[in-house]
């Protein structure tokens, strides 16, 4: 199930042939096979089991959560798995039981890569994947609205923001990156979000050039920039009244992963 477009978003359709393959040609961070360099082991396996039992301990079930920036969903599976303690060949027999306790909507804005996480979904009764320009307000609203009143709720219980923050930034400057969090603070009670450091955007925008694409809208006009954690920090901390806290240290590839709270 779709809602919004990406129209004139797409860096170029996958079927070209090789050059949409090259990672430069991704600008909304929309690679094929990214789970290939960057494996979801090397997060979830930050993350503590029960974690969900320990922040909701009295919830009602099932508990809700949103994947934004999902690419084609295998971080968001190794995700759901190692938050339910799923073992890896645990699969559809399981689902009504793992549906209890907790739904998962994950979103992109790459059609493609949507199509493809529907195909190869483990969980199709407890995980949806829809096709969303979470920063077209228009679709958002809507969407997201209609998937919560399914289940009686205004809010999603956990959100998951992982390497989304910086083709955010890129894409909508400053004042994109500002609404953005502030969106998902007053979306998610809980948000775990895993910001890009600063050198990841300028190899962004090298690779851009090389292929000989214009350079990203903002890049050169980014006043929010340097320490992308302390700064994402500062943001959810002070302008959107959420808290830090947890940091779950560090990726190999030196990401963060902080866990904040509305």
């Amino acid at each position: 199930p779709g809602a919004g477009g990406v129209e004139g978003k797409m860096a170029a359709p996958m079927s070209e042939g090789s050059p949409a393959l090259d990672p430069g040609a991704a600008p909304y961070g929309n690679f094929p096979n990214y789970s290939r360099f960057h494996p979801p082991e090397g997060r979830v396996n930050l993350l503590p089991g029960g974690l969900l039992r320990s922040l909701f301990p009295g919830a009602a079930r099932p508990l809700l959560g949103l994947d934004v920036g999902c690419n084609s969903g295998e971080l968001s599976v190794a995700l759901y798995r190692h938050l339910l303690g799923l073992q890896e060949n645990e699969g559809s027999l399981d689902q009504p039981a793992a549906g209890k306790d907790l739904n998962l909507l994950c979103c992109d804005i790459d059609p493609v890569l949507i199509e493809k996480a529907q195909q190869c979904s483990p969980f199709p009764a407890s995980i949806s994947f829809a096709n969303l320009d979470i920063m077209d307000s228009n679709a958002r609203e809507p969407f997201l609205s209609s998937y919560l009143g399914r289940f009686g709720r205004s809010t999603f219980d956990i959100g998951f923001c992982m390497s989304v923050t910086m083709w955010i930034h890129l894409n909508h400057g400053d004042s994109g990156l500002v609404e953005f969090l502030s969106f998902l603070s007053s979306l998610c009670k809980y948000l775990l979000i895993e910001p890009q450091p600063w050198k990841c955007y300028r190899a962004a925008a090298r690779r851009l050039r090389k292929l000989g694409r214009n350079d990203f809208d903002h890049f050169r006009s980014l006043a929010i920039n340097g320490d992308m954690v302390e700064r994402i920090t500062q943001i959810l901390t002070k302008d959107c009244a959420m808290e830090l806290v947890c940091c779950f240290g560090s990726t190999s590839w030196d990401r963060s992963l902080l866990l904040f709270k509305s």
